[in-house]
């Protein structure tokens, strides 16, 4: 008896393939036809059909995860979830390559998304609340319920800090309260508490690579990231971060954040160990050791003999002495002074007779 070569059944809107014509057309009319006659009475959510209802009601609102890994203590909700995990993770198989690079993937949505974001650069996702687009749905979710609703679901146990997002708390967690640092820098021996830190470390620190110029100044970057957020904030003065107790807005969250820990909860987590000083960012305790205690002076005009501990005073003294320039006018009378705190003192002085 000679059997007939098998036959795949391609759909014609996606690709997917199927063993036989009736599996094709239930998919069809699941996907691509908006058949969906099953409804879910607790969040109003329709499917095609009964399974992924019972599938929706049993993972999402039940919460229940049947199915274990036996090499690890992790849980899945489906049993297809169960294989993937076992094939990416376990036998870290990545059978999905990318054509327009080298890189490969456990699962084919991961490939697909890869290529969407990365050599198609898609944002599909606006935020209705900013001008922020995001790549995926997960993040623009994550964005409103963090940015705009200011959420902070995920509280740490051991400390009050909370937290909008459970990888944040786990970072938090393993850093802050368990003192890791997993990843090693193979040329001087430093450890970082995340890879892309040690990442950073290696392109700077050793390589010297700053690969993305702003095209509207010659400052370069690093990371891209870091070039679209100086072009956002900078350039284009985008300020998306509102402080709700006082009026003051920032073009980063994290400076949000920084602001209202130091002005408004008045917090100094930084003390110096050679004086009682207490400082509210870890760079203000790193410049004040160096500058007070250590009394670097690593900033040298290339005009005169002078020294300045740090950078923005020599760009004062390079801008008043040797430019000659006084940016700062007193409004009561035609004096102008090269800082604002030379105007300042002058004002309190002089029109306002102060001398304190």
């Amino acid at each position: 008896m000679v059997h007939k070569e098998h036959e795949d059944f391609i759909c014609n809107k996606c690709e997917s393939k199927f063993e036989n014509k009736s599996t094709l057309m239930k998919h069809n009319k699941i996907f691509h036809e908006a058949f969906k006659d099953y409804l879910c009475e607790k969040c109003a959510k329709r499917f095609g059909n009964k399974h992924s209802l019972l599938l929706h009601i049993k993972t999402v609102h039940e919460g229940r995860k049947d199915y274990s890994c036996d090499n690890c203590e992790s849980k899945f909700r489906t049993r297809g979830d169960l294989f993937r995990h076992q094939k990416t993770v376990h036998e870290n198989r990545k059978d999905y390559a990318c054509d327009k690079c080298e890189k490969k993937f456990g699962q084919k949505t991961h490939l697909l998304l890869h290529q969407k974001t990365v050599h198609e650069c898609r944002k599909d996702y606006p935020c209705d609340n900013c001008e922020s687009k995001f790549k995926r749905r997960g993040d623009l979710f994550r964005h409103q319920k963090t940015v705009h609703e200011g959420r902070r679901d995920y509280a740490c146990d051991i400390c009050e800090k909370k937290f909008g997002q459970k990888p944040q708390l786990h970072l938090h967690q393993k850093i802050v309260h368990e003192g890791h640092k997993d990843f090693v820098c193979d040329k001087c021996e430093k450890k970082f508490t995340q890879k892309s830190c040690l990442l950073y470390h290696q392109k700077t620190a050793h390589e010297g690579r700053k690969d993305y110029a702003c095209d509207k100044c010659e400052k370069k970057f690093v990371l891209k990231f870091d070039l679209i957020r100086h072009q956002r904030t900078v350039h284009e003065g985008q300020k998306d971060f509102a402080c709700d107790k006082c009026a003051k807005k920032f073009g980063e969250r994290r400076n949000l954040i920084k602001h209202q820990i130091t002005v408004h909860d008045g917090r100094r987590d930084f003390a110096c160990d050679h004086c009682e000083k207490k400082f509210g960012h870890k760079w203000h305790l790193l410049r004040h050791q160096t500058t007070v205690h250590e009394n670097c002076r690593d900033y040298a005009c290339d005009s005169c003999d002078q020294k300045f501990r740090l950078k923005q005073h020599l760009l004062v003294h390079a801008k008043t002495v040797h430019e000659g320039r006084k940016d700062f006018a007193c409004d009561s009378c035609e004096k102008k002074f090269g800082q604002k705190s030379h105007l300042l003192r002058h004002q309190k002085r002089v029109h306002y007779d102060r001398k304190d």
